[in-house]
């Protein structure tokens, strides 16, 4: 005879009186520090433990996972209360993630899991075909990280997962920034990765974040259509992103710059096995000098893409982050041909897009150019948007005609 399962007894933590529940039961995954009651009791619990959250007249809201640590203080894992999150949850989550990226996707080279918006908070997973790098961003992610990877290779069939621990977020979280492979051995030598009709060499143990950026891909691609038969500039370019596809594309020539000497080396060798070496060149320094240097050598260029790291990734730093991208859109700017394009990135969860578009405007003005804005990009279908949660949809682009 089976003896019938019951969900764990988990602990309550309770929203203050000011607080509004309103905000969680719209699909709001996220609880401040100062709009939970904090007590010794919830204080207590281990970082990533389970809890049910309760409104204030103590009506089950949701499960949460807490961590006292963070100013998010709880973190929505599923709107059902009486919830069980075990590995087979952690695989039905799975399930539903990969489901689209299928739908999407011919090759497995994408966005596995985009934190909440998959319903996996703070948890960001990059498939690179056979090898999965995940980001553990949140403490209940570290807590049952044996749990989630044997879920990932039940539900994907990867046979090497590596864990990225670098990253801001980690850190807000009260966490370790050891990153090493958990299953499997990680590549000896760099990843190829086809988008967009180009091949990138992504670095999964040294890298930047989980080694490749798969959020720019449609940007990639528009890119791409406006750079035929013309002169690309790609700045902070990374592993070559933009330029490797206008050179797929067509492109005659693409000259990449970023402040990584390795980052360059791996948009060679993405150049090389792409078949576009011959119109193909590098160049290292710091993005602002050489900008500078390349007007003063009175070049010009068909495209000009500026793809930064974020240069706003806090309120903090918002007004420096907003002096930075006019300045990156005067320089810019300045470097276009007449009726060349310009393409302005910004992935700064603090600056949203009238700020962002704002602050382009401004330095486009002050290089003394205008024209038209043609365009307006975002990250991915694999990067997909939590509508209630606005830090979900960090990246824009926009492209002007000059």
């Amino acid at each position: 005879m089976n003896t019938p399962s019951h969900p764990p007894a988990y602990p309550v933590v309770r929203l203050r009186p000011k607080a509004q529940p309103r905000a969680i039961r719209h699909g709001f995954p996220w609880v401040y520090d100062n709009e939970l009651v904090t007590d010794r009791r919830s204080r207590g619990l281990e970082p990533g433990a389970l809890a049910i959250l309760e409104d204030a007249e103590r009506t089950p809201l949701a499960l949460v996972t807490v961590n006292a640590n963070s100013r998010i203080i709880a973190r929505v894992m599923d709107r059902d209360p009486a919830a069980v999150v075990d590995r087979a949850w952690l695989e039905a989550r799975l399930t539903r993630a990969l489901a689209l990226r299928a739908r999407l996707y011919d090759a497995p080279f994408y966005r596995l899991v985009h934190a909440e918006a998959d319903g996996l908070p703070g948890v960001v997973i990059d498939r690179f075909g056979d090898t999965a790098v995940i980001q553990p961003n949140a403490a209940w992610a570290e807590a049952m990280l044996d749990d989630l990877v044997a879920a990932l290779v039940a539900v994907t069939g990867v046979s090497t997962v590596l864990k990225s621990a670098s990253g801001r977020a980690r850190s807000l979280e009260g966490l370790d920034d050891a990153s090493g492979v958990v299953l499997g051995q990680a590549p000896e030598a760099p990843v190829q990765v086809p988008m967009n009709g180009a091949t990138y060499l992504a670095d999964l143990t040294g890298g930047q974040k989980t080694g490749l950026f798969f959020d720019q891909r449609p940007n990639h691609a528009f890119a791409a259509q406006l750079a035929k038969g013309g002169k690309v500039l790609d700045v902070f370019s990374h592993v070559g992103g933009f330029a490797l596809a206008a050179l797929a594309a067509g492109a005659d020539h693409a000259l990449a710059v970023d402040g990584s000497e390795p980052a360059l080396a791996l948009a060679r060798e993405g150049a090389a096995a792409s078949g576009v070496a011959a119109r193909f060149e590098t160049r290292k320094g710091d993005a602002f000098d050489v900008m500078a240097a390349l007007a003063e050598e009175g070049a010009r260029f068909d495209m000009v893409v500026c793809d930064p790291p974020a240069f706003a990734p806090s309120k903090q730093s918002l007004e420096a982050g907003l002096r930075a991208y006019e300045r990156i859109a005067r320089l810019g700017a300045t470097l276009v041909a007449d009726g060349g394009y310009l393409v302005l990135c910004s992935c700064s969860h603090a600056a949203d897009l009238g700020k962002f578009h704002n602050a382009s405007l401004r330095g486009i003005g002050r290089a003394g150019r205008q024209g038209q804005q043609i365009h307006t990009g975002f990250a991915g279908p694999d990067h997909p948007l939590l509508p209630q949660l606005a830090e979900s949809g960090y990246l824009k682009a926009l492209f002007f005609r000059l």
